[in-house]
């Protein structure tokens, strides 16, 4: 019962409902969808028609080395130049695949770690443009931290800035507050699509755009194949979209989201919002959540987030918690799909969720981390 949750919520450890207020809890939010989902009224599905990806609407990258390739670098380095690009890595979540450590601080290559790359990558840039290119990161309450005090006085809230997602609790499929196995309320980061949200509390978006900033590139931290590339901030600006969304072919049985066209519109669908007759494995890419931005559009747009239900197993218990995803702003935003390469030097999805992924993967990481600037050293 709605009364019963809010009773629950009020009964928290007085620094529990603190922490919770620092991170933005929508209590309100939550106690709606608990109630929802206890009547069975919510569906993580769509409604409306779903088909397959039609002719053109997943673009190939020009061939390297061809006169098109080389006008949108030309158009890509421009923009660099001019100091009108931004990076943002997603480095949020609750710090649990790797150990408890957090991702960010964990060492990839001998001496550096995530972290440390991003930053390289942010240094070869600027040097290689002459511009300014500032680095924001999302962090978690889990995060936030560990992050903070590994950049210590490099932030300054423009060149690099980092900002946390918000926080919520989980709950019972009886609507009740869900309780771990020592008796206490169980937290989570509710995903990566509260980044337009907390993007906007920060003011860096509108202030990058008062200064002519024009695009945007969002990608996961530990995917250290999405690096910024003058050829797709090229072929974003001269394709007119407000989002890029980065695309790779499927091997085998992979599984992720997909583009789709929903009700004629392309949009990125995990497949536990595709219709349950919908076939996933006709479509032989998927989503690698990384994002190319019309800065100023992503300013402007207020978007009306879906939420949705996904169950956790926690202390061998099954928790419920409510999520948004990022490629949801591709059911809001004009956006294109563009196919990039998987593999060898021009890679552009790496991604590393524990360390057994990280060992098969370093070799791979480490070419491209030399190809692309991401050793830079310090200025």
């Amino acid at each position: 019962m709605l009364s019963d949750l809010a009773a629950q919520l009020d009964a928290l450890p007085s620094a529990l409902r603190a922490r919770l207020d620092r991170h933005r809890f929508d209590r309100q939010r939550l106690l709606e969808l608990a109630e929802r989902t206890r009547r069975g009224e919510l569906d993580n599905r769509v409604a409306g028609r779903v088909v397959p990806p039609q002719a053109g609407d997943v673009d190939d990258l020009p061939p390297s080395g061809s006169a098109r390739a080389e006008e949108l670098r030309e158009i890509g380095r421009e923009a660099l130049s001019s100091g009108h690009c931004a990076l943002l890595v997603l480095a949020g979540g609750m710090a649990t695949r790797m150990g408890g450590v957090v991702k960010a601080l964990v060492e990839v290559l001998p001496g550096r770690t995530f972290l440390d790359l991003r930053l390289g990558e942010q240094r070869h840039w600027m040097r290689q443009s002459g511009a300014a290119v500032p680095l924001w990161l999302m962090t978690s309450e889990a995060t936030d931290g560990p992050i903070r005090r590994a950049l210590g006085s490099a932030i300054d809230d423009d060149a690099i800035a980092v900002f946390s997602q918000s926080l919520s609790v989980r709950f019972a499929r009886d609507g009740a507050l869900f309780v771990d196995g020592k008796g206490d309320a169980s937290l989570h980061a509710p995903g990566h699509g509260d980044l337009p949200d907390a993007l906007a509390r920060t003011g860096l978006l509108d202030r990058f755009v008062a200064r002519g900033g024009r695009y945007l590139m969002v990608a996961n931290l530990d995917n250290l194949g999405a690096t910024l590339d003058p050829l797709l901030v090229g072929y974003h600006l001269a394709g007119g979209a407000q989002v890029s969304c980065e695309v790779v072919d499927k091997l085998g049985s992979d599984r992720g989201g997909i583009p789709v066209r929903h009700d004629d519109r392309p949009v990125v669908l995990e497949e536990f919002r595709l219709p349950s007759d919908f076939d996933a494995s006709r479509v032989r890419v998927f989503n690698t959540n990384t994002f190319h931005f019309d800065a100023p559009g992503l300013a402007r747009a207020r978007l009306e987030w879906t939420y949705f239900v996904v169950e956790k197993q926690v202390d061998g218990a099954a928790a419920l918690q409510m999520e948004r995803l990022l490629g949801e702003v591709t059911s809001h935003l004009d956006t294109r799909f563009v196919r990039v390469p998987r593999s060898g030097a021009e890679s552009r999805f790496l991604p590393v969720k524990d360390h057994e992924e990280l060992d098969r993967r370093r070799r791979e990481i480490e070419q491209v981390a030399q190809a692309r600037g991401l050793l830079e050293s310090a200025l």
